[in-house]
């Protein structure tokens, strides 16, 4: 797969995010880098969700408002939410309005808070679930981050959070997930970020129960 050389920097990058502005920065500073943060695992469980069948850049447009009506996406408050709260997000062309993905997260928000009280953390829970060993996808085009993609560890994440009640959870937006959260690093080898991502992993604490 060849690197995209910025014209703008000159910095190898994955080819995904193309010369948008908004997209490279996401691939710069975010897609890949370990996240520990309970907020942050759940907001990125939630977009994931909402991306499922669309493409990310339109979650990546969308998400200041995803954040803002869904509190940030403070887990206690999403499960707080109610019909009313629905039926108002239904709305408001700032989000993708899908009744069941709306209706997704504040049920994965419930699920979620119950994970916390057996795990101590969401974070502990989910960590739990890194290979051994970074491999990719059996199926990934690096040319759109878009294709069937998915793993053993995805599927092992997908069943058990199907078990435990979640929804829009397959094992392939469980894939992205981990790309995005840092569980594994799939920036390409020429990529400038792969080793800062790598030295990133390496340094991590892993959360524990």
């Amino acid at each position: 797969m060849p690197t995209e050389i910025s014209p703008q920097d000159g910095l190898p990058r994955c080819p995904w995010p193309g010369d948008d502005p908004l997209y490279r920065h996401y691939h710069d500073t975010e897609w890949g880098r370990p996240v520990t943060s309970d907020t942050r695992l759940f907001e990125k469980i939630c977009l994931e969700g909402f991306q499922s069948g669309l493409s990310w850049i339109t979650i990546l447009r969308k998400r200041d408002r995803f954040r803002e009506v869904f509190h940030g996406f403070d887990i206690a408050k999403v499960a707080a939410m109610t019909e009313a709260d629905i039926e108002r997000l239904l709305l408001d062309a700032g989000i993708i309005r899908h009744r069941g993905k709306i209706t997704a997260a504040i049920n994965n928000a419930r699920r979620t808070l119950e994970i916390q009280q057996e795990f101590g953390s969401l974070a502990a829970y989910i960590w739990q679930f890194e290979p051994q060993s970074g491999h990719r996808a059996d199926d990934y085009s690096w040319s759109a981050l878009s294709a069937v993609a998915q793993t053993d560890a995805s599927r092992a994440l997908s069943k058990d959070l199907r078990k435990r009640g979640f929804n829009f959870v397959g094992p392939t937006t469980c894939y992205a997930f981990m790309q995005s959260m840092g569980m594994v690093n799939d920036h390409i080898e020429t990529c400038f970020c792969r080793p800062e991502v790598e030295a990133a992993r390496a340094a991590l604490p892993r959360p524990v129960k």
